[in-house]
This record gives C-alpha cells, sequence and structure tokens, in this order.
C-alpha cells in the first residue's frame, strides 16, 4: 500500500512522512551516524587499553569506564527529553555534540584511568543529548504511518558506524599502538557533527505539536498535559506496554555492556589477535544496525510485540553460544546471532513507545524509556564485573543469557500490541 504523506491539521504547511521530509530526515540519519561512530571508537581499543597500558587486572575495576558511560547517559536521556519539549530539538543535539568535542582528547592524552572515566562522562552526555535527540527528531518528522521505518534507518545508521569504526579502530591499534590514531577518527567525527548540526539541521517541535491536535492512543485518556512525574510512573511502571518496553530495554543493553567491556578480554585471553578482535567487535553492531532496516518497516507490518520476545530470547541463545564456543569461527556465528537478535529488539521497543505516548510527552517518554534503558550499560558493568571476577568471564556471560531470556518472557506475558496493524491481525 502506498504510503501517502498527511498534511498537518492546522494549514500550516508541515507534512509528516519520509518522503515529504527526505532531505532534513536524511541529513538527521547521517548525523546520528556520527553520534554513532563516536562511540564506536571504544568498542575495541578501551578494554584493552585498561588492560595493557592502565594494568587493571579486576574485571570490575575495568568496566568502571562503562558505568560511568550508562549512568550518565542514562540520566542524559531523561533530561534531554523534557529539554526537547521545553526548549526544542536542535539546540539540545547541539549542545550534545559541544559536550563530545573533548572525548577524543582525553582519551589520547589520559595519565590515569581517572581521565577515561572523566571522559566517559562526558561521552555519557554527549550521546544522551545527541542520539536522544535524533530519535525525537525522526519520529517529529516521520508521523504515525512509518515509525517502526524511521527507527529502523536511526539505529541503524548509528550502529553502523559503530561496527565500522570499531573495525576500522581494531585496525589503526594493531598498525600503530592503541593510542592516539583510533581516537583521532572520533575527533573527525565530532567536528562534523557539529558542523552540520549548526548549519543544517532545522527545529522539528512544531510537527510534534502539529500531530498532537490528531492523536489518539491508548493512554489518550491521560490527556496530553501530564506532569513528568506522570510520565516517569507511566513509562516506569504503571502503563504496561511502556514498562514492559522499558525493562526489555534495560536488559538488552545490559548484555550489550556485558559485550562491550568484556569480550574483547575473553578472545584475547583465547589467542586472538587484534584484527580478530575488532572484526567480532564489528560484527555485531553490523549485523544489529543493518537488521533495524528490516525490522523496522516489518513491525509497522506485522505488530511490535512479536519482534521483541523473539528478538530477546534470541540474543539468550547467543549468549549462552559465547560462552560454551572456543574458537574464532563459533564466535563469529555467536555474535551475528547477538546482533539478528538486538536488530529485533531495538528499533521495536522504540517505535513501540512512540505507538503509545502522546506527542504532548513523547519526548518526555522517550526519555524515560531511553534512562532505563541505557540505565542497562552501568547495571550490566557492575553485574558483568563483579560475576567475571567471581566465576570468570564464561560464569558472567551465562547469567546474562538467563536473565535476558527471562526478560524476554515478561514481554511476553505482560506487554500488549502497541501497533494498530499489528493489533488488528491478532483479532
Amino acid at each position: 500500500m502506498r504510503d501517502i504523506d498527511p498534511v498537518a491539521p492546522t494549514g500550516s504547511g508541515l507534512r509528516w512522512g519520509l518522503r515529504a521530509n527526505a532531505a532534513q530526515f536524511t541529513l538527521l540519519v547521517v548525523v546520528n551516524a556520527l553520534v554513532g561512530g563516536l562511540l564506536g571508537t571504544e568498542r575495541t581499543v578501551l578494554p584493552l587499553l585498561g588492560e595493557q597500558e592502565f594494568e587493571l587486572s579486576a574485571y570490575t575495576a575495568a568496566l568502571t569506564f562503562i558505568l560511568a558511560f550508562g549512568v550518565t547517559k542514562a540520566v542524559t536521556n531523561l533530561l534531554a527529553g523534557t529539554l526537547a519539549d521545553r526548549c526544542g530539538r536542535r539546540p539540545v543535539l547541539v549542545a550534545g555534540w559541544l559536550v563530545g568535542l573533548p572525548v577524543p582528547a582525553l582519551l589520547i592524552w589520559a595519565p590515569d584511568w581517572g581521565w577515561v572515566i572523566a571522559a566517559n562522562v562526558l561521552l555519557g552526555i554527549s550521546q544522551g543529548l545527541a542520539w536522544s535527540t535524533t530519535v525525537i527528531m525522526k519520529i517529529d518528522l516521520a508521523g504515525p504511518r512509518r515509525r517502526g521505518l524511521a527507527m529502523g534507518l536511526n539505529e541503524a545508521a548509528g550502529y553502523l558506524a559503530v561496527a565500522a569504526t570499531a573495525m576500522v579502530t581494531g585496525m589503526l591499534a594493531a598498525g600503530y599502538g592503541l593510542r592516539p590514531a583510533p581516537f583521532l577518527l572520533g575527533a573527525a567525527y565530532a567536528a562534523l557533527g557539529l558542523g552540520l548540526s549548526l548549519v543544517l539541521v532545522r527545529e522539528t517541535r512544531d510537527h510534534a505539536r502539529q500531530e498532537a491536535a490528531t492523536h489518539r492512543s491508548a493512554v489518550d485518556r491521560q490527556h496530553a498535559a501530564l506532569s513528568t512525574r506522570r510520565v516517569f510512573a507511566l513509562v516506569s511502571w504503571r502503563e504496561p506496554a511502556l514498562s514492559s518496553a522499558s525493562q526489555a530495554g534495560l536488559v538488552n543493553n545490559l548484555n550489550d555492556g556485558l559485550a562491550w567491556g568484556l569480550f574483547p578480554l575473553l578472545f584475547t585471553a583465547a589467542g586472538l589477535s587484534l584484527t580478530q578482535v575488532g572484526v567480532l567487535a564489528a560484527l555485531y553492531p553490523a549485523v544489529w544496525g543493518l537488521g533495524q532496516m528490516l525490522t523496522g518497516p516489518l513491525s509497522d507490518r506485522i505488530g511490535r510485540k512479536p519482534f521483541v520476545v523473539v528478538g530477546m530470547l534470541t540474543q539468550a541463545v547467543a549468549l549462552g553460544l559465547v560462552a560454551a564456543a572456543g574458537t574464532f569461527p563459533t564466535w563469529v556465528a555467536a555474535v551475528l546471532l547477538l546482533g539478528a537478535g538486538t536488530a529485533m529488539v531495538y528499533p521495536t521497543l522504540l517505535a513501540a513507545v512512540g505507538d503509545v505516548a502522546h506527542p504532548a510527552w513523547r519526548a518526555r517518554a522517550v526519555g524515560v524509556y531511553r534512562l532505563w534503558r541505557d540505565g542497562g550499560f552501568a547495571a550490566g558493568a557492575l553485574l558483568a564485573g563483579v560475576l567475571a571476577d567471581l566465576a570468570g568471564i564464561r560464569g558472567a556471560t551465562w547469567a546474562v543469557a538467563a536473565l535476558t531470556a527471562a526478560s524476554g518472557l515478561v514481554v511476553a506475558a505482560r506487554m500488549y500490541e502497541t501497533h494498530p496493524v499489528g493489533a488488528r491481525r491478532r483479532h
């Protein structure tokens, strides 16, 4: 069925839809790729930097950089949603890039691990402001009909950039050392992202205001004028679909924190080269990114819930395979499966939040959801570090696999279908 971009009902001339906003939407995809690329500079190199240059022997200590990143990004996500509603989307995006500019320099010149933690505090703030805002802006532009596709393209751009940068930085580290070469790429990303956001990105808040005039959702009975405290309660525990999405997002990023912080150490301990570690670090987000270009639009046709349930269970199987494996080919299969499961979950959860939340408080709802989701990085750093110190990396991975499977079962039992097409199919 052909997608017809609806005109906003107030006669303002604003239109929703990907075709009607193709230039601006494409620009935001590029900007989010740069956001992801800045994050990707750490995926291969930083765990090895902590072990080899700063001689961190305990896993819990080595994962403090992910803890710092996760806590600050989670809290900033909540702030970003509120600021985006009050001040507009574009100023928040620009602020995110300004905070991210010093991160590569801090990592290049860090004399001790405290500098690395400080850099990741700034990185968490930057990612929380910039990535959250690109999500909100794309939801604004896409309108209700192609929200899954919009989120698939957004998250695909970000995580394909994470993947490509993880691979390139692994190659740079193998050829030129862990510092400074890999982080110079991050400096280029930050400068380009800031320039594009200042010069070319336009404000999208009016699109959300126009959509609010005709919006209907499962929680319209709550009406549009909700306090931030009320939105927090709905997304965190009161509203079944929103709270189910929040817990699934948290567990998803918990296992991503495990993969980010401990998998490179597991692979190098097994005798893999830096180039092989870079390949494995890249394959997972590459499949994650590419897969979202398929799962996002499919969730517009089939519904959100099936992708979330199957995706979480697929991740659990993949983590078990990582824990059981010991060779490069088997680990390749495991990270490919992990990326596929994450691709089913990631854009679909964001689209589900967009389905349910009223446009008047949707930015805050996205912020609360991303607070819980990215809090998973911090939870993963703590849990994986403690478990790895007690039972080894493989033992920690088995435990997180079980937790991921349990999260999928919670979604199956509690979450209702949020997309009208999926709800009609069920009935």
